[in-house]
């Protein structure tokens, strides 16, 4: 199925290949000579064949950055590597080699045409992502299930398609199969696809493509559920609130109690439990509601930011481009005059007022420049207050609140503790008591080992509460650094892009001066 290249040898595709292939392309005149004297050539080429030139493995073409055309076919390649730098590719065509995978490829957006005809490929794969692909061409394969073509409806602009010379080719219906999962084809196996051949497959595959419908709906209504969790389980991250809306911060400090569930059974802990649980739930609900209300706060504050930011930066360069089109103006007059004259003290004169003009530029520029730093780091202090403030507000909501569960937690220790002392005394007079786990019983047989069961666990569960609580409040004060630090860097330590360009005015002085020598 494969091309064979007769007697011929199979070679690497080395450097000199490339090389060879590349000047066979490359204009012939002394332009040519020079760009590939000067080696910037392979970055600007847009297509190279390297067909029939017996090719083991694709190699050496890092450089071909812009390449839009590649030819590989009618080689021994075996596989499909050393490509997926080639992001601008449109064309790519790899018949008539020994490839049995395809892989490789993803990276490759752009592609419009992939021809992999006449290869050892059983299943078509890795080309989910192509989603620019309008050609594909992967006849005289090992292809052999009819269902695995459907992967290439994820491919909406495919409209040609080859699959001609396949083993399921040879099914029955294997066109109107095609047609009917393809509606959007237009030319199948060298072949345009009929209205009525269209027609006729709509019909005899409906209820299976309806069921195809009917799982991507689905399939697309999970992942639109998905993607809103994820959104939101973030939304949470950022407001330092997560796992706070329910349950989770009271059963993490049961989780690891091993006592917890044999003290349940003794009469009166589980009430206990239950109210001390519906109480914790409700002081993480407080906290996690106040939190997003508090995120949104600070981050309409940012935007403020950002936008008072623009305005400023909008006014400088408003009053920036203005200075210097007035001095465009005039100074384009002056060097006129210089490139016209020739008496040497005039000459001189000439270019110390083209200097005083730059110096004067120069220094209203750099006044300029000096407000709008003094100005961007004004509204940063300000910033920084504000959001310094509304951290500090929120750090003691959050600790007011802890305080009260952690006086939730000391009230449940004490309460609990009653009942396990009152236990042990009835244990210990030999009373019966009922509803009580044998393993309840066993425990308060032994007073330390229920008191020890009992410290233990608070000390458990203050550590869960102390855990979370100091997790948000280095969280938000953690963020609040990284934010101001972040702004000032970027904001404080720009080069003003007007220094380049009196830079190439005194460049332009100093050269008028050289040419007076």
């Amino acid at each position: 199925m494969s091309w064979q290249c007769g007697a011929a040898q199979p070679i690497l595709m080395d450097e000199e290949v490339v090389r060879r292939a590349v000047d066979e392309q490359t204009p012939k005149d002394q332009a040519g000579r020079i760009t590939r004297a000067e080696g910037v050539l392979f970055k600007e080429v847009l297509t190279i064949r390297l067909d029939f030139k017996y090719i083991l493995k694709i190699d050496n073409l890092w450089d071909f950055t812009s390449l839009t055309r590649l030819y590989l076919n009618n080689n021994f390649i075996k596989k499909i590597a050393g490509v997926d730098h080639l992001v601008n590719l449109t064309w790519l065509n790899l018949s008539f080699n020994r490839i049995e995978k395809i892989e490789g490829l993803a990276s490759l957006r752009k592609l419009e045409l992939l021809n992999l005809s006449n290869n050892r490929i059983s299943v078509i794969e890795n080309i989910d992502q192509l989603d620019a692909l309008t050609h594909f061409g992967i006849a005289n394969n090992f292809l052999e299930q009819l269902d695995n073509v459907l992967c290439l409806r994820v491919i909406k602009k495919l409209f040609t398609l080859n699959l001609s010379g396949n083993p399921l080719s040879k099914e029955e219906d294997y066109s109107l199969f095609i047609a009917a999962f393809f509606p959007n084809l237009r030319c199948m196996d060298y072949r345009l696809i009929s209205e009525e051949t269209k027609k006729e497959a709509s019909i005899k595959y409906f209820g299976a493509i309806e069921k195809i419908r009917q799982d991507q709906m689905q399939k697309q209504q999970a992942d639109e559920a998905e993607q809103s969790q994820r959104a939101e389980l973030q939304l949470h991250r950022d407001a330092f609130v997560e796992l706070l809306n329910g349950s989770h911060l009271f059963k993490s400090m049961f989780k690891d109690d091993p006592e917890a569930e044999t003290l349940q059974s003794v009469t009166g802990v589980a009430d206990l439990l239950k109210t001390f649980e519906q109480e914790m739930v409700e002081l993480c609900e407080q906290v996690f509601e106040i939190g997003l209300v508090e995120h949104k706060q600070r981050e309409a504050e940012v935007n403020s930011f950002l936008s008072g930011r623009t305005k400023i930066v909008t006014d400088h360069q408003k009053k920036a481009s203005q200075i210097l089109t007035e001095f465009e103006d005039r100074h384009h007059g002056r060097t006129w005059e210089l490139q016209h004259l020739s008496e040497q003290d005039t000459l001189q004169v000439k270019v110390g007022h083209c200097n005083d003009a730059i110096n004067q530029l120069s220094a209203s520029l750099m006044s300029l420049e000096l407000r709008l730093h003094k100005q961007v780091e004004d509204i940063i202090k300000e910033l920084d207050i504000n959001i310094s403030d509304m951290v500090g507000h929120f750090t003691e909501i959050v600790q007011g609140i802890f305080a009260q569960c952690r006086d939730l937690e000391d009230n449940y220790h004490r309460n609990v503790g009653d009942i396990a002392l009152a236990t042990l005394d009835k244990v210990a007079s030999g009373s019966v008591i009922k509803d009580m786990s044998g393993d309840a019983r066993w425990l308060f047989t032994n007073r330390s080992m229920v008191m020890d069961a009992l410290a233990t666990a608070h000390d458990n569960h203050l550590m869960k509460i102390n855990d979370k609580e100091t997790q948000m409040v280095a969280g938000v004060s953690a963020w609040k650094v990284s934010l101001i630090k972040g702004i000032q860097n970027k904001e404080l330590k720009q080069n003003p892009a007007t220094l380049k360009y009196i830079e190439y005015l005194w460049e332009q002085m100093e050269e008028f001066q050289l040419q007076d020598l």
